[in-house]
């Protein structure tokens, strides 16, 4: 037998069970793709709220003003605020279109794994809306009024 390389060295082996040779469900199709993409919107935003977050002052009175300089005067901050708000929603359109492919193949036979899934849900919209509201702009005012009573 002449098996290639991957296969036949006992560490190349694993990497290649693990990463190459992957078994498949028969149903596969581009719909899959929104799990890694979750993951890769998950880290845009964490990065870019870690960078956004040493310039941001989290008080009432500084907090609007804090997000104003990080537009105007942090270099490429205006940027990083950019990505990480339409980051926030492009998560979310992956988030409703994974859980819509869930649906659609009857993932939710799956109850454990299903229950898991819906907690994230709530917990991401919970911290969608405290990242809403943080600049406490006229929008997050009002929106955390509203939520709040």
């Amino acid at each position: 037998m002449n098996k290639p390389l991957r296969v036949k060295h006992p560490i190349f082996s694993i990497a290649n069970s693990a990463l190459v040779d992957l078994p498949a469900p028969i149903n596969i199709s581009a719909w899959w793709n929104f799990g890694s993409l979750l993951f890769l919107c998950l880290m845009i935003q964490i990065l870019t709220g870690l960078f956004l977050a040493m310039h941001y002052t989290a008080d009432i009175n500084l907090a609007f003003n804090s997000v104003n300089h990080i537009c105007r005067d942090v270099n490429y901050g205006w940027l990083l605020r950019t990505m990480h708000a339409n980051g926030a929603s492009f998560f979310f359109i992956c988030i409703y279109l994974h859980v819509g492919r869930g649906i659609y193949y009857g993932s939710y036979l799956f109850t454990p794994t299903w229950l898991v899934g819906v907690i994230i849900l709530f917990l991401v919209m919970g911290t969608a809306f405290m990242g809403y509201v943080l600049p406490w702009g006229q929008m997050s005012f009002w929106g955390a009024t509203v939520i709040t009573n």
